[in-house]
């Protein structure tokens, strides 16, 4: 209860510090992830670009913005698509805000999106992690998709199974608690981040579940360079049964959840 009522006050009285990362490997639509950063409409954050040993430029375009809440740091050696959440962390390590968002070099966020997480963390100040609803756009920014709308709020059950009903997910569309996600290790590492952003949210709503935004907060760009177009079957394959027993620890911790989990929607799920 202390702990809530701490978390409350300080959201209330402080400007929650967010920090944004891309970890960088493509520059084709960078530019336009920086400056959806820096159009929002509120202002407490830091942008943290971490170029993962790319053959492309990608210091040119961080260099062509003039904002000292911007910081470029490079690998010396590239992660890489397999062990591209080494990349997510390696980000991590460097902020030094509040909450953490993370999106990828192509993605985008609304100007209204941090001031709609505000909001929603006046609303529900305990939490870990924090949820934004989605728009999925092509490679020339037209609208093609969305996320069904959530609840305002969910348990950790609530979104597992949200999520095995066939909703998209991404990484970018969480907001999590630096520190907690830090105690964590960081974000959940798969090959290829195969359901590593899956994962990372359902542990992160473990302890006192998800809020969600009403609103789109996040804009993600499909195209034919993401890693989701990724063909490496076999890696896919040994993450995929590696997320299987991930979730079945899931169902020992939670056997309350086996009721509407387990095993039909398991089943479907992992076997569909």
């Amino acid at each position: 209860f202390l702990r809530k009522e701490i978390l409350l006050q300080k959201i209330i009285s402080m400007k929650p510090f967010f920090s944004i990362t891309i970890p960088a490997f493509k520059r084709a639509f960078l530019k336009d992830a920086i400056e959806s950063v820096i159009k929002q409409t509120y202002d407490n954050w830091e942008l943290i670009i971490l170029d993962d040993a790319s053959p492309e430029d990608i210091k040119t375009v961080v260099n062509t913005f003039e904002d000292e809440r911007i910081r470029y740091y490079r690998n010396e050696q590239n992660c890489g698509a397999i062990n591209v959440v080494d990349n997510w962390n390696k980000c991590l390590i460097y902020c030094k805000g509040e909450y953490v968002i993370c999106i990828g070099d192509d993605d985008m966020l609304p100007s209204y999106a941090l001031m709609e997480y505000v909001q929603l963390m006046e609303d529900y100040p305990m939490l870990n992690v924090y949820h934004a609803l989605t728009d999925v756009v092509n490679e020339k920014g037209d609208i093609i998709g969305h996320q069904r709308l959530r609840p305002k709020y969910q348990t950790a059950e609530e979104l597992v199974l949200h999520r095995w009903s066939g909703d998209i997910q991404f990484i970018g569309d969480f907001c999590y608690r630096v520190d907690y996600l830090k105690k964590q290790g960081g974000y959940y590492k798969l090959p290829l981040a195969w359901a590593s952003d899956d994962i990372t949210a359902v542990r992160a709503a473990e302890e006192g579940g998800v809020a969600n935004t009403q609103i789109p907060c996040f804009i993600y760009r499909e195209n034919s360079m993401s890693i989701s177009s990724s063909k490496n079957n076999g890696l896919k394959l040994d993450a995929k049964a590696r997320e299987k027993r991930w979730y079945l620890d899931f169902f020992k911790r939670h056997p309350h959840a086996c009721k509407e989990l387990y095993p039909i929607a398991f089943e479907n799920w992992f076997h569909g």
